[in-house]
């Protein structure tokens, strides 16, 4: 929501224990989003199955035919039978400062979700990534992934705001693939009391996302990769941006193209999303796609990709 006044106006120092203010706000935009769904909805825009895994209250009925009708496999959502799905309700003034809440709800019943029966239902996963969730949820799950060998990622994200280092480090121990921004790789080694090297070692791979600045790729004794961002990208909104690097970077692994371009295919497909309001509101082509990649990477990155989206 949007208010076109100022939240500061109606602020009464003297009397903030006495807070109760209303906004009468001009317009109401709701959204598609959730860090699993936006994974799930890129992949998808590039050809693979995704299987979305998580919980969602009886109100996700909609959204789940928006998700199946873009290729996204909903069958192993679980449906709380009291709570409403997850939601972020923000009112920003004109000034950019937000009154914001969020509202877990059917969120913390993820923790009640095993991952075996949907194995046995899709088959072996490539891997499972655990993204921010129901923190005993992803407890669960990152320990049933290391107790039956499936490959996992670890992708804390907003959840390392709240988390002790117990907690992180038991969900990066052991990861296929660390992701993150470059301020939540700072604080995994603030909260885990973890070195870089550290981090690195227990890890198979570290992928940190540096925003306009591209990506960067950390291997134990190999040298970095660094990545630059797409070109001639018309920002608007950041909001998951990270999400659609994601899945741009986990397609191309599945395509089994090396680092250097499945870090270029995320890039791309992130440049989609900052483009556009919204976090699964993007649309195009295959042929658009490895043209704007030709146009960042050039043509030997188009040759490679075009096989699986042109």
């Amino acid at each position: 929501m949007s208010f076109a006044g100022k939240f500061e106006d109606s602020l009464v120092v003297e009397q903030l224990h006495k807070l109760s203010v209303s906004f009468l706000v001009d317009d109401l935009e709701i959204r598609r989003g959730g860090v699993a769904p936006n994974m799930c909805f890129g992949l998808a825009a590039l050809g693979l199955r995704p299987v979305l895994v998580g919980s969602a209250g009886e109100d996700f009925s909609d959204y789940r035919s928006w998700l199946e009708r873009h290729g996204v496999d909903c069958d192993s959502v679980r449906i709380s039978e009291s709570k409403h799905t997850a939601r972020f309700v923000c009112t920003t003034d004109s000034t950019m400062a937000q009154f914001a809440s969020f509202y877990p709800g059917a969120m913390s019943e993820a923790r009640l979700i095993e991952l075996a029966p949907i194995v046995s239902r899709v088959g072996e996963p490539a891997y499972v990534l655990i993204g921010a969730d129901d923190p005993d949820g992803m407890l669960r799950h990152t320990e049933e992934c290391r107790q039956r060998g499936y490959p996992f990622i670890a992708d804390p994200s907003q959840q390392l705001a709240f988390g002790e280092g117990g907690l992180i480090r038991e969900l990066i121990d052991g990861a296929a693939i660390l992701f993150s921004n470059e301020y939540e790789s700072h604080m995994i080694e603030q909260k885990t009391g973890w070195s870089a090297d550290e981090v690195l070692a227990k890890v198979g791979l570290q992928v940190t996302t540096l925003g306009a600045d591209g990506v960067r790729i950390k291997r134990a004794r190999e040298e970095d990769i660094v990545v630059p961002a797409a070109k001639d990208v018309a920002a608007v909104e950041p909001t998951g941006v990270g999400d659609a690097f994601r899945a741009g970077y986990l397609a191309a692994t599945a395509w089994g193209v090396g680092l250097e371009r499945a870090a270029q295919v995320g890039c791309v497909l992130a440049a989609y999303v900052v483009e556009t309001v919204g976090t699964q509101e993007y649309h195009f082509t295959g042929s658009d796609f490895v043209a704007r990649l030709e146009a960042s990477y050039g043509a030997e990155a188009a040759a490679e990709v075009r096989p699986f989206v042109g």
